[in-house]
């Protein structure tokens, strides 16, 4: 009786041709694994609703509406400068502040504030909106977004991250235009 136990070149190149395809199935299914995983493998706090802070109250002199940057909580490293994202902060009295995303109503255009009018004004289809960021004309049909903030230790900060779009859940409030 004869016991071989030695492996043949057909069976060695068997095995390792499984082993590679394994090798490479893992690489596929990781990162969708990672994806499918990350709700539960990061947590429950939403990094992406963070409070940021906009600078000291004092930045923003009472009845005037200025440019503010700030930085989107949720950075990737390739993301660049485009974490730095503006809002416009208008400072009503005291400690009372209405904070607009930038973007118009409409598609999302960069809206620029006229103090000269107290307009804020759509260069890509003419819209325009109050000092208080309703709407005044144009194709929007809502006013601007408002981020919701806070004042804490003489610093405005707001609740960051989401993007500025309409509907159900959006964090962001917006601007009705005044009923007639």
């Amino acid at each position: 009786m004869k016991n071989d136990t030695s492996l043949s070149r057909r069976g060695l190149f068997m095995k390792l041709g499984i082993l590679f395809n394994a090798c490479v199935a893992g690489a596929f299914a990781l990162p969708i694994m990672d994806y499918l995983m990350s709700s539960i493998t990061r947590g429950r706090k939403n990094r992406y609703l963070d409070w940021v802070s906009l600078g000291r109250v004092d930045k923003f002199p009472e009845g005037e509406t200025r440019l503010a940057t700030f930085r989107n909580p949720l950075v990737m490293p390739s993301d660049g400068e485009t974490v730095d994202t503006p809002c416009w902060v208008r400072r009503v009295e005291g400690d009372k502040f209405q904070v607009f995303a930038i973007n118009c109503a409409h598609l999302g255009c960069p809206v620029r504030w006229f103090p000269q009018s107290g307009l804020f004004m759509c260069p890509c289809h003419g819209g325009a909106y109050y000092r208080d960021g309703s709407r005044a004309s144009g194709p929007p049909e809502r006013g601007l977004f408002e981020y919701p903030y806070k004042v804490e230790n003489g610093l405005i900060r707001i609740q960051a991250g989401e993007m500025p779009t309409p509907g159900p859940g959006a964090s962001l409030q917006r601007k009705e235009p005044p009923c007639a």
